[in-house]
């Protein structure tokens, strides 16, 4: 039976089974061409989304949207809080849209609600891929064969037929080769401008051009920093063939990557040991400090802390460690300054002792053990004499605990 702590009173607000087919059906238009384009007849989940949001609209006395891009101009000018739906107040933050204004792309928020309702083998492409990469390294007893996968995905989200030729030399990627050509697909031409691809410089992944000459990048991390910063120029007459990953292996693998492999940099800056997704991905880093105490950490770049809280669970117990926490990246607090404590409302019974710390605070914590602190602000687990997650959170921050 629940707990009085468990979020189970999200299923009392009867719009919150729309949000999630609003949320597909936009995905779903992305995924099968652009959200300015398309005709009758309309996808079905489409139909069902502008049908469902109509009949809300319709109760509540608003002039409802009169077609599907009507719907769509919604989700790209009206922030969720403006529509005339019953949803709990941690279902979306100020200013949350299900498109983004400016490229006219899902946004994040509406790929983790889309998320929440994937129920089929299509939607759960991402989990697939991953269990099949750690299935055929096991089968080789080659660990280090998954974590190089994962790597790759992180790193080289975006393959030239150069490129491709380069990769088909590293051994380690043999066990899971195979995948490859599943994964990687061909871009489409709306990337392209005067003929050519543009890769960001930071996440390094292919950017879309913008009517005003702009461009947009689909991380957040890269958004939140200013203009998308121009990296590799790809002339197909020039490096062949462009592929890149498939959207949910970009979403939900390459972005959360970009934040564990940036954390990982963090802390070999500290001379530390790390381990990228030991036990076959049982978390995603392992840190050992000098005197042999050990940190497990997993990584969560999600935009939504409420539904980040939902889903959270313990880290897995093995491979053994001493101490285990969640970590969300810096950004995603400086945009959101009541993420931590949205997710605290909303997070699962079962995850009653894991705290969720920012990166910026896990690594003070490790310099702080590295000086041989002891104390709660050396300590990534729950603190003694609370059942809070959050009660260190402020002592991370306290006066004297310097990034120096």
């Amino acid at each position: 039976m629940p707990s009085s702590r468990e979020p189970a009173d999200w299923l009392d607000h009867s719009h919150v089974p729309l949000l999630r087919t609003l949320a597909t059906a936009v995905v779903r238009l992305a995924d099968t061409g652009s959200l300015q384009s398309f005709s009758l007849p309309y996808d079905p989940e489409a139909q069902r989304a502008l049908d469902r949001v109509v009949l809300a609209c319709l109760r509540e006395r608003i002039d409802p949207p009169t077609s599907l891009p009507n719907l769509l101009r919604w989700c790209r000018t009206r922030p969720l809080e403006d529509w005339p739906l019953d949803l709990p107040s941690d279902a979306f933050g100020p200013e949350d849209f299900l498109v983004d204004r400016h490229s006219g792309e899902p946004t994040q928020l509406c790929h983790e609600w889309w998320a929440q309702g994937r129920d089929t083998a299509a939607s759960q492409y991402d989990r697939m891929v991953v269990h099949r990469a750690m299935r055929l390294s096991q089968d080789a007893c080659q660990p280090q064969s998954y974590s190089a996968f994962r790597r790759l995905l992180v790193e080289r989200p975006v393959l030239t037929s150069h490129d491709q030729f380069e990769i088909a030399t590293d051994l380690y990627l043999e066990p899971v080769r195979a995948l490859l050509d599943d994964i990687y697909e061909l871009a489409p031409a709306a990337y392209r401008r005067d003929g050519v691809y543009t890769a960001c410089r930071r996440c390094l992944t292919l950017l879309t051009p913008l009517v005003d000459g702009g461009w947009w990048c689909e991380r957040d991390q890269c958004r939140s920093q200013g203009p998308a910063p121009r990296g590799r120029v790809l002339d197909p007459d020039e490096v062949g063939e462009v592929c890149q990953l498939a959207r949910p292996l970009r979403q939900f693998v390459t972005g959360p990557g970009r934040a564990e492999v940036e954390l990982e940099q963090q802390l070999h800056a500290l001379e530390l040991p790390v381990e990228m997704w030991p036990g076959f991905d049982a978390y995603d880093l392992r840190i050992t400090f000098p005197d042999g105490c050990v940190w497990a950490i997993d990584v969560k770049d999600q935009a939504h802390p409420g539904l980040l809280g939902r889903k959270a669970a313990p880290v897995r117990s093995e491979p053994g460690y001493d101490e285990a926490c969640w970590v969300v990246p810096e950004y995603r607090v400086r945009a959101r300054p009541d993420y931590l404590e949205v997710f605290a409302r909303n997070r699962t019974a079962r995850a009653a002792g894991l705290r969720l710390l920012t990166d910026r605070q896990l690594v003070r914590a490790a310099k702080a053990r590295l000086r041989g602190d002891r104390s709660a602000r050396a300590r990534i687990g729950p603190t003694e004499g609370t059942d809070s997650p959050f009660d260190g959170d402020s002592v991370a921050d306290a006066p004297g605990d310097s990034d120096a």
